[in-house]
């Protein structure tokens, strides 16, 4: 069989949120490039299917009429204006995202199934531009003579795929990070997440608040209960690896039995119904400053290691990810410099200047839910004191107010009534 010779600026592996976004952008900068994918959507991915604001943000900078385009259906998406918390002793705190919203205001934050949202953004990715290539198998990525040789087959034909650059945003067990940085590659992920669909889960938020329940059981992870639209819920677990095997955590049964006994959850489950199977994955969290690019290559999103140490969310790190990306190829084939000096000095180096400090803090905040007392004093007090909780609202917006959160002397405050 013949092999098909195809030539392009920039070739990117996987379609998912990272890889739609690096499309986007690679687009705007009116970059030719071939987008790949093994599945053919739309397909499902195992998720939380929680968007934060970073989410929205990105797709308002590829095009705004997009986001009007997602907040305009709510049967399809559901705003999220809000998160409840929930401490091990099992005191609750709602945390609005925007306490003083005027009218009009565009919601901070939507949920909805990632079945239909990376069917959604896959279908934004054809322009000029892009070629899509999904449904396709790669057999091999090689870097020879400053070119990376992707080989593949699709649709019964074999295609031999050379580019200059390649963007590896093909999830945690990424291809590409570990054909370039198979040193820096672990064959375990830091943490694992189940979840499961369920339909009839009462007691939700009239504002569709998102839930982290922060069961004693599952510390320093939680169970969450995210509203979705059309009456169902998205419900699941999410815990450090080495928890699990220090414990011998079956994620499975810990949701399940908290559901069922767990004197606050299990009555808002009694008259649900599970639709479909709890399905697990990998989090690959952001804890520590991580390789993202080499000569020739760059990796975005669960690839690089950007899920949020704290919240789990992945998408917004990914697509936030995939558009500094798709500027440093920019700079690259301006420059004809693709070296990894080059890359880290544009690529790796922003990335962590505009999400490091978040990662950080997000680092203690994890480690400081290893402390069930600790996180029971901060619920009670913010419970009777407005002015706490307007505090814990504005971290989620401002990076400073959330350093506060890392500071001894935020908790001595607490304690002194301060």
């Amino acid at each position: 069989m013949n092999t098909q010779n195809q030539q392009t600026s920039a070739v990117i592996i996987g379609a998912g949120p990272g890889g739609c976004a690096t499309s986007f952008f690679l687009s705007k900068y009116r970059i030719p490039h071939i987008i790949i994918d093994k599945e053919i959507f739309p397909r499902d991915k195992v998720c939380g299917d929680a968007c934060s604001g970073k989410t929205a943000l990105v797709i308002n900078r590829a095009n705004p009429g997009w986001l009007d385009e997602i907040l305009g259906k709510p049967t399809d998406f559901l705003p999220a204006w809000g998160i409840k918390f929930v401490a091990p002793n099992g005191k609750a705190l709602d945390i609005p995202f925007s306490p003083n919203r005027a009218p009009g205001t565009k919601a901070p934050g939507f949920t909805l199934p990632r079945l239909a949202f990376d069917n959604f953004l896959f279908g934004k990715v054809p322009s000029d531009y892009s070629t899509i290539l999904q449904g396709a198998v790669i057999e091999e990525i090689e870097l020879q003579e400053d070119l990376v040789n992707v080989r593949l087959s699709h649709n019964g034909n074999n295609i031999l795929i050379t580019s200059p650059l390649i963007i590896g945003a093909d999830g945690d067990k990424s291809a590409v990070r570990r054909k370039f940085l198979p040193e820096d590659t672990s064959a375990k992920t830091d943490a694992v997440g189940v979840r499961g669909y369920y339909k009839g889960v009462t007691g939700m938020h009239p504002e569709n608040f998102i839930e982290l329940h922060f069961l004693p059981e599952v510390l320093p992870g939680y169970l969450w209960i995210f509203p979705l639209p059309n009456g169902m819920a998205n419900v699941g677990v999410g815990i450090l690896s080495e928890r699990i095997r220090e414990r011998k955590i079956n994620l499975r049964e810990q949701m399940l039995l908290a559901i069922k006994h767990n004197p606050d959850i299990a009555p808002r489950f009694a008259n649900s119904v599970l639709a479909g199977k709890i399905q697990g994955w990998g989090l690959p969290l952001g804890t520590e400053r991580s390789m993202m690019s080499g000569d020739h290559f760059m990796l975005v999103g669960d690839a690089a290691r950007l899920v949020d140490p704290f919240s789990g969310e992945g998408i917004g790190n990914a697509m936030y990810s995939g558009m500094l990306a798709a500027a440093a190829a920019n700079d690259a084939i301006e420059q004809q410099n693709y070296s990894s000096t080059f890359l880290k000095a544009t690529y790796d180096d922003v990335v962590y200047k505009r999400l490091g400090e978040e990662l950080k803090i997000s680092t203690t905040l994890m480690h400081l839910c290893k402390y069930p007392w600790l996180f029971n004093l901060v619920v009670n007090k913010a419970a009777k004191s407005h002015e706490l909780r307007d505090t814990i609202s504005c971290m989620f917006s401002d990076l400073d107010v959330r350093d506060k959160l890392r500071k001894p002397s935020f908790y001595l405050k607490i304690l002194l009534n301060k």
